[in-house]
């Protein structure tokens, strides 16, 4: 009782729901190594508190893309697939790294406190607006979150941007590393079944735009789905509900996404 009370204490004076901090100090009875990253990453933290369920998303993310990227290749390519490996093996090596991005980035996060509103020209203006959009396009509301339909439209676009910009990067470091491969292998054995190597700024172009439109769709609206899931009173009665509903529609989502960019790079005559 008193530890409610305490709770419901520090809430009317930091702006914090009883919520958020019932479930950071669970976090802080957790394993060691969750305990630290909790305390020391704020980005972590926050998205913790908002979602319980956030590791298991991105975890999920990271295992069925790697699977489905390998499944949905072998598929697409087919008895080309081992002359053009390393062009899997860029492709496979830039989806990990962008699996963080495309949960974290979507995912709802603790707003801690009374929000501050910064002035001094265009600059803090934009930096007001942004911090006021939601995390997605159908982010629920909940107490100190209200979003109006402008801000929902808007967070479709800025997230595209943030999707667009890390998919150039990623794309050109897998992209660079597997060209570097793919160089090396020709200076040692050449053959005449050797597939050109694909050029590096319009791979990564391809990358961003796949991402800020294909990725960025279909995320917001998996982003949607999860959490009417999860707020149903079925998944609330039985939380692998909610568990197995992120897993089958992260799984299909992968297929169709790995195929998908495949005939994108083909079209595009990357690759």
């Amino acid at each position: 009782m008193m530890h409610k009370e305490a709770n419901g204490a520090a809430a009317k004076v930091t702006g914090l729901r009883e919520l958020i901090l019932t479930r950071y100090m669970d976090l802080q009875k957790s394993g060691w190594a969750l305990s630290f990253l909790t305390r020391n990453f704020a980005m972590l933290r926050n998205r913790l508190l908002a979602d319980p369920s956030f590791l298991f998303k991105v975890g999920t993310e990271i295992v069925i893309d790697s699977c489905c990227a390998t499944f949905a290749e072998v598929q697409k390519r087919g008895k080309d697939f081992w002359n053009e490996f390393e062009l899997y093996a860029a492709d496979l090596l830039v989806g990990i790294v962008v699996d963080i991005a495309l949960v974290g980035m979507l995912a709802p996060y603790a707003r801690i406190g009374k929000q501050t509103v910064a002035s001094g020209g265009l600059f803090s203006g934009l930096k007001n607006s942004v911090a006021a959009l939601p995390s997605s396009v159908f982010e629920f509301e909940r107490p100190g979150c209200r979003f109006s339909a402008q801000q929902r439209l808007a967070t479709y676009f800025y997230k595209g941007l943030l999707y667009g910009s890390v998919g150039f990067g990623c794309g050109l470091v897998g992209q660079g590393i597997a060209n570097m491969i793919m160089n090396a292998k020709r200076r040692m054995h050449a053959s005449e079944g050797d597939v050109r190597v694909p050029p590096l700024v319009q791979s990564a172009v391809l990358w961003g735009v796949f991402l800020a439109v294909s990725s960025n769709t279909r995320y917001q609206i998996i982003n949607g789905m999860e959490s009417l899931v999860e707020t149903s009173p079925l998944a609330k009665q039985v939380p692998i509900v909610a568990m197995a509903f992120t897993v089958g529609v992260r799984f299909a989502n992968n297929i169709y996404g790995g195929m998908q960019f495949v005939d994108w790079a083909r079209l595009s005559g990357v690759q």
